[in-house]
């Protein structure tokens, strides 16, 4: 939330050198979603991300836990830990950033939806979850490309930062998008983005098991270090 709030206000505030030195706003968007995907990969792999798997969004943890790789506890413990967080990083970059978190060009990095409407921006935030899910649920899945999940996860949210938030504001997690609703006092179309990410990622992980994908081999972490102990299926450590 803190990188989310930071990155916003250096490409896009009027104060910022960037927007004058990077007048073109889709190369803005490509910026942010550099910096938010290296974020994503620095938490999946740094100590914390080892320890705890690195969800970091309710939807992750609730497709998990649907596929019985997460029991109801401890998927209620991560979820609560993960909307506190969200609440949490954006009250300290709202201190943080003062006054000009809350500008126009900021708006508390808000996800809204774009032009098209609410239907649209539902059905990308659909869309963009479940590929996220989809493609996460077949790395973890092999010991050998399990590794590199959290670098793809980056990289495809700097894909969708880029290409898709014009629609959405690209969220796919219910816990970022609340943590700067509230703060910025901004609920316009909230539903979405609680209905539409849980919607595409539990429906990958149902394709993923329609087509007979092997979810035996499925572990919660997004990143399995075997020299820390997992909390979801006890190994290592």
């Amino acid at each position: 939330m803190i990188s989310a709030a930071g990155f916003t206000v250096l490409l896009f505030h009027p104060a910022s050198p960037m927007p004058a030195a990077v007048p073109s706003a889709l190369l803005r968007r490509l910026l942010m979603g550099v910096a938010m995907g290296l974020t994503a990969i620095f938490n999946i792999y740094s100590p914390w991300g080892k320890r705890s798997g690195a969800h970091g969004n309710p939807a992750t943890t609730l497709t998990f836990s649907g596929l019985g790789k997460v029991s109801k506890a401890d998927a209620a413990g991560y979820m609560t830990g993960q909307f506190v967080g969200a609440l949490a990083g954006m009250a300290v970059a709202t201190v943080v950033f003062g006054r000009w978190i809350g500008d126009p060009s900021v708006s508390y990095a808000v996800t809204l939806p774009g032009l098209w409407g609410a239907g649209a921006a539902f059905g990308a935030e659909v869309g963009i979850s479940f590929l996220l899910m989809f493609t996460i649920l077949g790395l973890v899945a092999h010991p050998r490309l399990s590794r590199v999940t959290g670098v793809v996860a980056g990289a495809l949210v700097a894909t969708f930062i880029a290409l898709e938030s014009p629609v959405s504001g690209m969220s796919m997690n219910p816990a970022r998008t609340l943590g700067s609703a509230v703060l910025g006092h901004n609920y316009m179309a909230l539903w979405i983005y609680f209905v539409a990410p849980p919607l595409g990622m539990l429906t990958a992980a149902v394709v993923r098991v329609r087509l007979g994908h092997r979810t035996e081999r499925h572990c919660a972490k997004l990143h399995h270090d075997p020299a820390v102990k997992c909390p979801f299926c006890g190994c290592g450590g």
